[in-house]
């Protein structure tokens, strides 16, 4: 299964790669800081039983 993602900064609009793994669990969330815009980014993840994931990034609060 794939583990690394590319993601688009909420704030800068800069394209990041962040890794995520399913075997960390299939519902996942945390805040990283942009490396371009050094902002706060939520990220949640979710690793579906079908295969399927779905994957936000959303200004951090």
């Amino acid at each position: 299964m794939e583990s690394e993602f590319q993601v688009q900064c909420p704030f800068c609009g800069e394209i990041i790669w962040m890794e995520f793994y399913p075997q960390d669990g299939a519902s996942q969330e945390t805040v990283i800081d942009c490396e371009v815009c050094c902002n706060p980014i939520q990220y949640s993840i979710e690793f579906l039983r079908d295969g399927e994931i779905r994957l936000r990034a959303e200004r951090a609060q």
